[in-house]
């Protein structure tokens, strides 16, 4: 997952998938994997989410249709894009990635992030809704997953998390499981916080702000060889290509019949 230089033609594309709406049903996302695979894209990753601010739509649990992804694939990359780590409890999400990674064999990368703030994900469950507590509790959380991936005793004592003595067995299949960051934004925490991770997926940006939020990256991290830039859109890879992704996944629409997105599947990645 080697990072090019801006300009690259060095992109993998892969597809990102809603959990919700038309892709509710678990085994027709396995078998939508199964087809992506077969087409040749690259990775398949799944939104984490409890409730929609648009409406009341059937869910699935993105984990649990995960594992029925990663048994229905051998190659390409799959995980959760991104899950909210905040209301999530970080020691059964370190066991939920090892499980998956051990399951599909190393393939494993997760996306994680602060979560919708608007809306009822947050607010009609009784989760903290406020974005700067649930980003102290990401970074606390990022800790504890880290520490317990490396199969040693853990013990942390937050203000929001406290566990241990631990010790989490098996680590995962990979050496080193992929960390990627959300970002709304092209300075600030959730950048800094991206920077210290494998790799950063900017929501809500455009590409053309992209070669500013790299430059941010680079000078926090000293460079960007290695780092995993992932781009997300509908027919614009190419620009996201040229200002500097590594990954461009196509977003698959929620609202649409699933034999569209089948459809779109089937016929594989963008070529050119």
């Amino acid at each position: 997952m080697a990072r090019g230089a801006p300009g690259s033609t060095a992109v993998k594309i892969g597809l990102h998938v809603p959990n919700f709406g038309a892709f509710a049903d678990p085994g027709a996302v396995a078998d939508l994997a199964a087809s992506a695979e077969a087409a040749g894209w690259d990775g398949f990753f799944l939104w984490d989410h409890v409730a929609r601010p648009e409406g009341t739509f059937p869910m699935l649990d993105p984990w649990i249709a995960l594992a029925a992804v990663a048994m229905r694939t051998g190659r390409i990359r799959i995980g959760p894009l991104v899950t909210p780590l905040a209301r999530r409890r970080p020691w059964n999400v370190a066991r939920q990635v090892v499980t998956l990674d051990h399951l599909s064999h190393g393939r494993v990368t997760l996306g994680i992030g602060l979560g919708i703030s608007t809306g009822p994900e947050f607010s009609s469950f009784g989760e903290q809704s406020d974005p700067r507590t649930r980003g102290d509790m990401l970074d606390e959380g990022l800790e504890i997953l880290r520490a317990a991936w490396r199969g040693t005793p853990v013990r942390h004592e937050g203000t929001h998390y406290r566990l241990g003595p631990v010790t989490f067995i098996p680590p995962p299949a990979q050496t080193s499981v992929p960390i990627w960051g959300a970002t709304e934004r092209v300075t600030g925490r959730p950048v800094r916080r991206a920077a210290a991770l494998d790799g950063i997926f900017p929501v809500g940006l455009t590409a053309r702000q992209l070669p500013v939020l790299l430059g941010n990256i680079a000078r926090l991290r000293g460079g960007l060889y290695g780092y995993d830039v992932v781009a997300g859109g509908t027919d614009d890879w190419q620009q996201w290509r040229d200002a500097g992704a590594t990954w461009w996944l196509r977003v698959l629409p929620w609202s649409r019949p699933l034999e569209e997105s089948a459809r779109t599947v089937e016929s594989g990645p963008p070529a050119g």
